[in-house]
């Protein structure tokens, strides 16, 4: 009996009358003629920085940004897209501070050191009998990382990441610790929830979890004007929902996450990056017959079962990303969400057959931090991809302008090509948070090219 896969390349066979090599599941190693000191996970951000540091300590990050002069940035996991990293100058990594540093079992607060990443901190927190809010469908990311892009999951009624966090530390330009919460240096725990890392670096965030939790996530296969008539109702009706778009199938798939108490299960997954590789294989024989693409596509996809696992939260949010791209992804009034996916739609399919990564789309609450996406509105994001050895701008240009029509403002790790202008018209707080900026870093330490463009002297010109 045919696997989902051989199947795939079976139906693509079919519609040439001609054998058809599946594509091997492991990446194109990207060419190494030289050495890159640094370069973001795509590899469409890269630079050569003068030093690249990890202190294991407080004090020796004190040593270093009291001690030193020039542009400072610090980096994460490199999953943003943005330039928000690239400098001439000292590249700082926080790997070396993390871990958790306290709990409070009453409160359920944690402090966890700012390098920690998300993937990491699932078993210490559960251990301590707590459990994060909410996480994102990749888990690679910091958790400073995560504060200074809004970092997002998707749940119509909660917030980003940026909402759980009730009181931080960073360290300033003079090497100086700051502490902050909603009542001691307000304004600048405000600006620093989401922070683009212009502020200084965090070195410790306590969170606010809840008790760990079970989940159940069941995926379903399901035509596209389906997806469109339920997303709302769903999305209100469950903790977390989302959904995909594949193009040129008219199918996508709805993903949902409810609060459980059943065992541990699993039942049969798909592999979501040789899933990947399926719509690359389909793209790379079919892109000149859209139809017949969407008919193989379509028929392939109404084969497909349903897919449920239950398990700890931490385990089931997350998933392996193994396929590299570069992200688009812009945060909609809510209300304009669906209407623009349909454009966002007619303008891929008919504009870009070239495109085989599927549309993401999930639901955020509204909050009230100065430079956050979400700030005063409920929002639905939906996020393009293309593969990273491919040019993205095209596409890209192409679906900006419906983003930009409906009202939305760009996450601050994902691809756009706004100014400063353009973001003072999205933001309300954004010189608020500007002159926190400027009380915090005068001499523009943490500002790198892409970010003196944005707070740098001429900024509002």
């Amino acid at each position: 009996m045919l696997n989902r896969r051989g199947m795939l390349a079976a139906l693509v066979a079919a519609a040439f009358g001609s054998k058809v090599a599946v594509l091997p599941a492991a990446e194109v190693a990207p060419g190494s003629q030289r050495r890159l000191p640094w370069r973001n996970w795509s590899g469409s951000q890269q630079c050569l920085p003068a030093a690249r540091v990890a202190p294991a300590s407080v004090a020796e990050l004190q040593e270093l940004l009291a001690g030193g002069s020039g542009v400072v940035r610090a980096v994460g996991a490199g999953h943003s897209f943005t330039p928000l990293v690239p400098t001439d100058g000292t590249i700082l990594s926080l790997a070396r501070l993390s871990g958790m540093v306290s709990h409070d079992p009453v409160t359920l607060q944690a402090t966890l050191w700012a390098g920690s990443r998300l993937g990491d901190i699932g078993a210490p927190l559960e251990q301590a009998g707590q459990a994060l809010v909410n996480m994102p469908d990749i888990d690679e990311q910091t958790i400073a990382g995560c504060l200074a892009t809004a970092t997002h999951g998707t749940g119509a009624n909660i917030g980003c990441m940026s909402t759980f966090i009730e009181g931080l530390q960073l360290m300033d330009a003079r090497g100086q610790l700051v502490d902050c919460d909603r009542s001691q240096n307000s304004d600048l725990f405000e600006a620093a929830r989401v922070s683009l890392g212009a502020l200084g670096i965090i070195t410790q965030v306590r969170l606010q979890n809840v008790a760990p939790y079970r989940l159940r996530r069941e995926t379903v296969w399901r035509e596209f004007d389906e997806i469109l008539a339920i997303a709302d109702s769903e999305a209100d009706r469950h903790r977390n929902f989302e959904f995909y778009y594949v193009p040129f199938s008219g199918m996508g798939f709805t993903d949902t996450h409810d609060i459980t108490t059943e065992p541990v299960s699993t039942t049969e997954k798909l592999d979501g990056n040789e899933g990947v590789r399926d719509l690359q294989l389909a793209r790379d024989w079919l892109e000149r017959t859209p139809r017949l693409r969407q008919l193989v596509l379509g028929s392939y996809m109404k084969t497909l079962g349903d897919e449920v696992t239950v398990e700890n939260s931490w385990k089931n949010y997350a998933s392996e990303r193994n396929v590299r791209f570069n992200e688009m992804e812009y945060h909609l009034p809510r209300e304009h969400g669906l209407a623009a996916l349909r454009e966002v739609r007619t303008a891929l399919e008919t504009q870009h057959p070239e495109v085989f990564f599927p549309i993401e789309v999930r639901f955020v609450k509204a909050d009230d931090i100065w430079l956050s996406p979400f700030y005063r509105r409920d929002c639905c994001s939906i996020a393009v991809h293309r593969f990273f050895e491919d040019d993205y701008r095209p596409y890209f240009s192409t679906i900006e302008p419906i983003f930009r029509k409906y009202h939305g403002r760009p996450h601050w790790g994902k691809l756009n090509t706004l100014q400063v202008a353009d973001f003072r018209k999205l933001y309300p707080r954004w010189d608020d948070f500007a002159a926190v900026r400027a009380q915090m870093d005068p001499g523009g330490r943490f500002l790198n090219p892409y970010l003196a463009g944005l707070f740098g002297p001429g900024a509002k010109q």
